[in-house]
């Protein structure tokens, strides 16, 4: 009779140590908590980054040269013509992030602000045997002209080859020749004391010393074809 009862004492116990949970996991258990962590971790990222408020947008030009480098003053990133005044009849349209005018003769839009020495960078797209040009140190903002201040040319198929683009009209020819129709191009125009350079595209076409006129407003012209502007910047030296 005590020996049944020891037995089934022992088997009692067995059973019931058997049927206690393990205090160890399992590699598949370990597997799917790691993954389940690593979710949560992932989502918790992500829901932070949604909380981060997203980088300002310039709505205007203000805006855009508030946003832009503190030495840099934003004349056109594709919102308004706030920073010029229109010469002549062009009518001037912005299109996303360029302005253009199409076949009119002797327009500008001119600078409200007159600049003395400077760090100009224009990006332009001339279409097809455009004619334009980018004006500086102009004396008079109603009678923009190239006798008035400098010129530096827009204009691949001028007869007159001193004249092409990349010169200073009437005062030094391109050095070298460089064709920009129908696509975006750069122009670094360097204004500083008595010398005028100009880069187009990378590469120097006019290195000018002169100081027949020393300040005045900048003017970007339309005088026959297609021709567009776009992130218009200046900074005063």
């Amino acid at each position: 009779m005590n020996y049944s009862r020891t037995v089934l004492l022992l088997l009692c116990g067995f059973f019931l140590a058997a049927c206690e949970p393990s205090g160890e996991m399992s590699a598949s258990d370990e597997a799917a908590a790691d993954a389940a962590a690593e979710n949560g971790s992932s989502e918790a990222m992500t829901d932070a980054a949604e909380m981060e408020p997203a980088a300002p947008i310039a709505q205007t030009t203000t805006q855009a040269s508030l946003l832009s480098e503190p030495e840099w003053a934003i004349l056109f990133a594709g919102h308004d013509l706030t920073s010029f005044n229109a010469v002549g009849e062009a009518e001037w349209n912005i299109i996303d992030d360029y302005v253009e005018a199409d076949g009119y003769t002797g327009s500008f839009l001119v600078t409200r602000g007159h600049y003395t020495d400077f760090l100009l960078q224009a990006e332009f797209w001339p279409g097809a045997n455009s004619n334009s040009g980018i004006f500086i140190r102009n004396g008079d903002p109603q009678a923009i002209s190239a006798m008035g201040g400098y010129e530096v040319n827009i204009y691949d198929t001028n007869e007159n080859l001193d004249n092409r683009t990349g010169s200073i009209v009437g005062h030094q020819p391109p050095m070298v020749e460089v064709l920009t129709e129908e696509q975006w191009n750069t122009y670094e125009i360097t204004a500083q004391g008595n010398r005028i350079t100009v880069m187009l595209n990378g590469t120097l076409t006019a290195d000018l010393e002169d100081d027949t006129h020393a300040s005045g407003p900048i003017a970007f012209q339309n005088n026959g074809g297609l021709i567009r502007f776009r992130n218009l910047r200046i900074r005063p030296l």
